[in-house]
């Protein structure tokens, strides 16, 4: 081999190397974004979820009162 083949050879090693390096560094730093993202997003849903929840027992107290039998009689004596 040349000594001018090794010097390409060395330099194409070394930029090489440093592409793959800054490749690399770019993935850590995507896959830790990607995990923030998903926490960011895990507590916005365990507040939706929550919400809804709240939200069923409302309806839920709001169904009990509109089919208590006394509050019909209420409505019609309003009524009249």
């Amino acid at each position: 081999m040349s000594g001018t083949t090794m010097i390409v050879l060395i330099v194409f090693i070394s930029v090489g190397s440093g592409v793959i390096y800054d490749m690399y560094k770019k993935h850590l730093e995507f896959k830790h974004k990607m995990q923030n993202n998903n926490t960011d997003a895990n507590k916005q849903l365990d507040a939706v979820n929550a919400e809804v929840r709240a939200l069923k027992e409302r309806v839920q107290t709001l169904e009990a009162i509109v089919t208590d039998s006394s509050f019909s009689v209420k409505q019609e004596i309003n009524r009249l």
